[in-house]
């Protein structure tokens, strides 16, 4: 666009850095900066709310949190692409913090910055944080939560062990239970803490909602082989086999010095394979011979020891 003489304008700018974000490209994402400002254009909150979630998801938080201190005007979108950035590196009490600034400083929340905010509390083992931040969306806020917002919250009971109150949370609404998803955290929850009856309901109401998914299939059958069910995990590979249902294998990547690798399960097509075997065989042995020391008295975490 720009070699047929077109000059991009904030629009352009905002769709680049989305898409940039998307491949965790910070290299090229940068360059893309750079022109934004050698460009001059007077940019809006959305450019920078997309600048913001680019770094962030380019792994580069202190270039995400410094385009927000440099934003020219904030709102709520603004200020819940900071948060969400927090909450993807799992910084619970930043994320934390800033919800409580936001709000000090004015800004209403929405049900975007609700999600961000309860996944934080989700991940980071929160609950009486979440629990409190959940009931406060109607109350406080005018905010409606949404199926998402139930399914980050029976997540968070789910994690903590709070099986109980996460199968209420569940039952209280009956809108949220027509959808997969908060089967689907109910179904995680019962897997870590092993509840066989609960996860056997979820299951069949996570597959029963959703089952032309090929994901569900591959859901429910290591959901089964968690409990030993191999009876069960036949079954669904069956059924996948029956109606041919394949599922895309997830893959990896990393960029290096402009180069793109990718990995796949088992795949072996890689050029420097024998290398990267021997660097994890002695990573592996490295890490197997260290002790660790926790310092119980100062103000460090812990210490490694090589044997």
């Amino acid at each position: 666009m720009r070699w047929i003489g077109l000059r991009p304008d904030q629009f352009t700018f905002a769709s680049v850095f989305r898409a940039y974000a998307s491949l965790a490209s910070l290299e090229q994402g940068r360059r893309a900066h750079g022109v934004m400002i050698k460009s001059r254009i007077k940019s809006n909150v959305v450019v920078y709310s997309a600048l913001v979630d680019m770094y962030f998801k380019c792994s580069s938080p202190q270039d995400g949190h410094l385009a927000f201190v440099k934003s020219p005007e904030r709102n709520v979108v603004t200020w819940t692409a900071l948060i969400a950035g927090y909450g993807q590196h799992g910084c619970a009490s930043e994320v934390l913090t800033l919800f409580d600034q936001m709000v000090a400083e004015g800004f209403t929340p929405n049900h975007v910055t609700f999600l961000v905010v309860l996944s934080a509390c989700s991940r980071g083992g929160l609950i009486d944080k979440g629990w409190k931040l959940f009931n406060s969306m109607t109350g406080c806020y005018g905010v409606r939560p949404r199926v998402e917002h139930y399914a980050a919250m029976v997540d968070l009971l789910g994690r903590a062990g709070r099986l109980d109150d996460a199968y209420e949370l569940v039952q209280r609404s009956s809108s949220s239970g027509e959808y997969p998803v908060i089967w689907g955290a109910l179904l995680g929850g019962s897997r870590i803490h092993g509840d066989l009856q609960l996860a056997r309901l979820a299951a069949s109401k996570f597959f029963e909602l959703d089952p032309n998914n090929a994901g569900k299939y591959t859901v429910l059958s290591n959901a089964y082989a968690d409990f030993g069910l191999w009876e069960d995990v036949e079954r669904v590979r069956e059924m996948m086999r029956r109606t041919r249902m394949r599922k895309d294998p997830a893959w990896s990547w990393i960029e290096v010095r402009g180069v793109v690798h990718t990995f796949l399960v088992g795949d072996q097509s890689h050029q420097q394979i024998e290398w990267i075997r021997e660097t994890v065989k002695q990573l592996s042995h490295i890490l197997s011979e260290a002790v660790y020391v926790p310092d119980l008295e100062g103000d460090h975490v812990g210490t490694y020891y090589e044997d």
